[in-house]
C-alpha cells in the first residue's frame, strides 16, 4: 500500500521546542522501534522517523519485506529497550563528524557498518541549514541524526503498538528510492492506548463511507462522473439543504447579503489574486482554452495573411542571385510570417474552474463605488469549488474534488475588524451548540518571516501588515477567552488564519472550518472605499466558512451521529405505521402524513398489511427518526403511539400534541 501521508516539512528548531509531551513520546517511540528492528535486521537503512497526528512512523530500506506478522517480534524487542530505561542523550557534532559517521554506517545503526554507509542520513544532512547545530540522539547502542526533542528515558514511553506498513518515496519524491514505512502509535500509558483503539473500533462502525452507503446519502461514480466528485442522492441532498437553510437564516440575522457567482473565471482573475502562477496552480484543474468569436475572425485573417505572404515571397535561383537588399527583404518577409503564427498561438482566453470564491467576491465589491457607510459589507454564498486533489489523497467526503463551501467575505475597516472577527467566532460556537460539539480548539496559524522573499517564499512580502494583523487576531482571541493553539508557518499566503479543530462524540479529531484575514489580495484588485476624510482606503477582508464544505461537514456529522441524525436534520423524519390495512385506519394515517407534509415535515406512511414489528424493524434499520404507530385504539382516541429511533416507545399521545411537538423540535433544531 502506498502511503497517503504527505512528507512533512522539516521542522525548525523553534517548531521542535513547541512539541507536546505526546509528540515527544511518539518521536522517542520511533527511535525505540528503529532500535528493535536493527536488533533483528542489522542491515536496515533508516531515513526519517517523525511523530505524526495518529502516532509515528519510520521509513527504512530493508531486503526483508516487513509485514504485520513481524510486529510481535519487533514489539518484543521494543519492550526490552523500554524496560532497559536507557536515557536519550543529545550530542552536538560538527558537520564533518556527522558526514564521517554516516559514511561509516554508524548513524541510524547500533554500531559502525563497514561497507554499508548510512546513505539516507547523508541525504538528510544536506537538509540541515548551515549554521544550525547538528545533533545526535543516543539510546542504548542506537545513535541517530536527530534534532529532537525526546522524553528523558526510554522507560517514559507508556503504551505503544505497531499498526501498519506502507510504501513511501524517500523525501516524498517519486524520483527517489521507494522505502518501507512502518507505522505505530504511543501514549502516556496503556489505559490511553486502549481507549485510542476502542475509539478506532467505534470509528470503523461510524465510517461515513459505510453509513453513507447504507442510508443512500451519496455515491461516487468513478466510471462516468469521476473520482472525488460526489453525487448527492435525495436523502443526502436533504441534509445539505438543511445545513444551507441553517446558514442562510443565521447569516441573514447577522447582516449578511447573498450573492451568486459562476463556476469558472478567466486566468487574469487568478493571476491578479496571486493564486496563479505558483501558489495554487497544483490544486487547480487544468485550464480551458477558448476562442471567442473575435478570436476566430482574427485567426482567419492571419491565416489568409500567411497564405498571401507565402505566395508573394521573394524568389531566387541560380540565374537570379539575391542582392543584400533581397536577403533583407526575405528576412522581413519570414519575420512577418512568424509574427502571424505567434499571434495565432496567442489567440484565445484561458478559463479555470474556480478553486475558491474570494476573487469572484472581490469583483462584486469592485462592481460599484463603495463608501465607509456601507462597511462592514458581508457577502455570503454557498459556492461550488473544484480542486484537483491527487487521487491517492481522495477519501470519501473528507477529501474531494468538488465541494460546496459555506463561504463569506467580510469587507471592513481596521476599526471594525475586532468586532467582525469575534462575531465569526461566536457564530462557530453557536453552531457547535446546535450540533452537540463540546470539545473544540482554534488553530491560530501565523507566517514565517524567513519565507517572505526568495525561492522559498510562501507568504506575501508585507512584514508590517503581517505583524499588525497577527497582533489583531491574537488580541481578539485573548480578550474573548477563546481557546487556541498557535501554529507558526501555516498561515494563508495573504494573512493569518484560524482553522477550527473539533472532536466528535467518540473523541475523533476533525478540521472543519476556517477564519482568515486578508490584507493583501484586496489591494491587488484595487478594492477601495471612500472614508470619512474623503480619501480612498483599502478594506481588510475576512474569509470565513463556519460550516466548512457540505462534503466534509456532512462526513463529520455522519460519524458524529453514527447516522442517527436529530429530527430537524434527519432525511427520514417521520414514518406513520398502521396496524393492519383497515380502510378507516389507513385514511386516518394518511391524514397525519398529509398534515405533516403540509408543514414541510419529511413524512411518509407504511400502510401495508405486514406485521407491525416488521414495519418497526424496517424503520429502525433505515434510521427513521420518529415512528407514529396507529391502531384501532389510537384511531378511536385521536391519538398516535410514538416511537423514537434508538429510544423505543414513548407511549400513546394525542395526535395534535405530537404534531405540535414535532413542529416545535424541527423549528428549534432540538438536538
Amino acid at each position: 500500500m502506498q502511503s497517503n501521508e504527505q512528507q512533512p516539512e522539516r521542522k525548525t528548531l523553534d517548531d521542535r521546542s513547541r512539541m507536546t509531551e505526546l509528540e515527544r513520546i511518539r518521536h522517542s517511540c520511533a527511535h525505540v522501534m528503529a532500535t528493535a528492528i536493527l536488533r533483528i535486521w542489522p542491515e536496515a537503512q533508516f531515513a526519517a522517523g517523525p511523530p505524526v497526528e495518529s502516532g509515528f512512523y519510520y521509513d527504512l530500506e530493508l531486503p526483508h519485506r516487513i509485514s504485520p506478522e513481524d510486529f510481535p517480534q519487533i514489539e518484543e524487542e521494543m519492550k526490552k529497550e523500554i524496560k532497559a530505561n536507557h536515557p536519550f542523550e543529545r550530542v552536538v557534532v560538527t558537520r564533518e563528524q556527522a558526514i564521517k559517521d554516516a559514511q561509516s554506517g554508524r548513524l541510524g545503526g547500533l554500531s559502525e557498518r563497514p561497507g554499508n554507509p548510512s546513505k539516507f542520513k547523508l541525504g538528510n544532512l544536506e537538509d540541515i541549514p548551515e549554521g544550525e547545530p547538528i545533533s545526535y540522539y543516543k539510546n542504548g547502542d542506537f545513535i541517530d541524526l536527530c534534532a529532537g526533542p525526546h522524553v528523558m528515558r526510554t522507560g517514559n514511553i507508556g503504551g505503544f503498538k505497531l499498526t501498519n506498513v506502507a510504501s513511501a518515496y524517500y523525501k516524498g519524491d517519486e524520483r527517489n528510492p521507494q522505502l518501507q514505512r512502518i507505522y505505530g502509535t504511543a501514549f502516556k500509558n496503556k489505559t490511553e492506548l486502549e481507549a485510542h483503539f476502542k475509539m478506532l473500533e467505534e470509528a470503523k462502525k461510524r465510517d461515513h463511507r459505510k453509513i453513507g452507503a447504507e442510508l443512500g446519502l451519496y455515491v461516487i461514480d468513478t466510471e462516468y462522473v469521476g473520482p472525488g466528485l460526489p453525487l448527492w442522492l435525495p436523502k443526502g441532498a436533504v441534509i445539505a439543504e438543511e445545513l444551507e437553510k441553517l446558514a442562510k437564516e443565521t447569516e441573514f440575522a447577522a447582516g449578511y447579503v447573498r450573492v451568486k457567482t459562476p463556476h469558472i473565471a478567466k486566468e487574469k482573475m487568478y493571476l491578479t489574486s496571486g493564486h496563479l502562477p505558483h501558489l495554487y496552480k497544483d490544486s487547480m484543474f487544468p485550464p480551458m482554452e477558448l476562442l471567442e468569436e473575435e478570436d476566430l475572425v482574427r485567426r482567419h485573417e492571419l491565416e489568409a495573411k500567411i497564405e498571401m505572404l507565402k505566395r508573394t515571397g521573394p524568389y531566387f535561383d541560380e540565374g537570379n542571385p539575391p542582392t543584400e537588399d533581397d536577403l533583407e527583404e526575405s528576412r522581413q518577409h519570414n519575420k512577418s510570417i512568424y509574427a502571424a503564427l505567434d499571434e495565432i498561438r496567442a489567440l484565445g482566453t484561458r478559463y479555470y474552474l474556480k478553486a475558491m470564491n474570494c476573487p469572484h467576491h472581490h469583483r462584486i465589491f469592485a462592481a460599484q463605488p463603495r463608501s465607509y457607510r456601507e462597511l462592514p459589507l458581508r457577502l455570503a454564498e454557498y459556492g461550488t469549488n473544484y480542486r484537483y486533489e491527487q487521487s491517492g489523497e481522495l477519501f470519501g467526503l473528507m477529501r474531494v474534488r468538488s465541494l460546496s463551501m459555506n463561504d463569506a467575505h467580510i469587507y471592513c475597516t481596521p476599526e471594525q475588524f475586532a468586532e467582525e472577527f469575534n462575531a465569526v467566532n461566536e457564530m462557530y460556537i453557536k453552531y457547535f451548540k446546535i450540533f452537540g460539539i463540546e470539545k473544540y480548539v482554534m488553530r491560530y496559524s501565523t507566517h514565517d518571516p524567513s519565507r517572505l522573499t526568495g525561492d522559498n517564499a510562501k507568504f506575501v512580502n508585507e512584514p508590517e501588515l503581517w505583524n499588525q494583523t497577527e497582533e489583531m487576531v491574537e488580541r481578539v482571541l485573548k480578550e474573548n477567552k477563546i481557546p487556541y493553539k498557535k501554529v507558526p508557518n501555516e498561515a494563508a499566503f495573504y494573512g493569518p488564519k484560524i482553522d477550527v479543530q473539533v472532536w466528535s462524540v467518540i473523541g475523533r479529531e476533525f478540521t472543519l472550518a476556517t477564519n482568515q484575514v486578508d490584507f493583501a489580495v484586496p489591494k491587488r484588485f484595487g478594492l477601495v472605499y471612500r472614508d470619512k476624510d474623503n480619501t480612498e482606503k483599502t478594506p481588510l477582508c475576512i474569509h470565513r466558512a463556519p460550516l466548512g464544505t457540505h462534503e466534509r461537514f456532512i462526513g463529520f456529522l455522519i460519524e458524529h451521529y453514527a447516522g442517527n441524525f436529530p429530527l430537524w436534520l434527519a432525511p427520514d423524519q417521520v414514518r406513520v405505521l398502521t396496524v393492519g390495512e383497515d380502510e378507516q385506519l389507513v385514511n386516518y394515517a394518511r391524514g397525519i402524513v398529509q398534515e405533516l407534509r403540509a408543514n414541510m415535515v419529511r413524512a411518509e406512511g407504511d400502510y401495508t398489511n405486514d406485521k407491525i414489528n416488521g414495519k418497526i424493524q424496517q424503520a429502525e434499520q433505515a434510521k427513521v427518526h420518529t415512528m407514529l404507530v396507529v391502531g384501532q385504539r389510537d384511531l378511536q382516541a385521536g391519538a398516535v403511539s410514538v416511537r423514537v429511533h434508538g429510544k423505543g416507545s414513548l407511549g400513546a399521545k394525542p395526535k395534535s400534541e405530537v404534531i405540535a411537538n414535532l413542529l416545535a423540535d424541527i423549528r428549534d433544531r432540538v438536538a
